[in-house]
């Protein structure tokens, strides 16, 4: 029994330090400096409004949600090179495409 007893919390320690890492992982949002320089390359994109945007680690990009370009087109996200700044990926809401004429 008392070997039992000594596993136990053992087990605990390793499935705890298991689960830490994959938390540091997680995504996370950007700095005042980063917010202002992806948001200066939005506007001069042609964005107008925005939700969320993160640093998605696992890939290495900026993920912006729900963009607005000048013309009133919706995108679902929009991701950005996380070295250069630049957007390699927009991803156009369906329902926005399917109401206009």
């Amino acid at each position: 029994m008392s070997t039992i007893k000594r596993i136990i919390p053992s087990l605990v320690l390793a499935a705890a330090g298991m689960w830490v890492p994959g938390q540091v992982l997680a995504d996370r949002l950007p700095s005042p400096e980063e917010r202002s320089s992806i948001e200066t390359l939005l506007r001069d994109a042609g964005f107008t409004q925005w939700g969320k945007i993160e640093l998605n680690e696992d890939d290495d990009f900026w993920e912006v949600e729900d963009a607005y370009d000048s013309d009133g087109s919706k995108y679902d996200f929009i991701k950005l090179n996380l070295e250069t700044l630049t957007i390699i990926k927009g991803e156009a809401d369906d329902d926005e495409l399917t109401r206009q004429p």
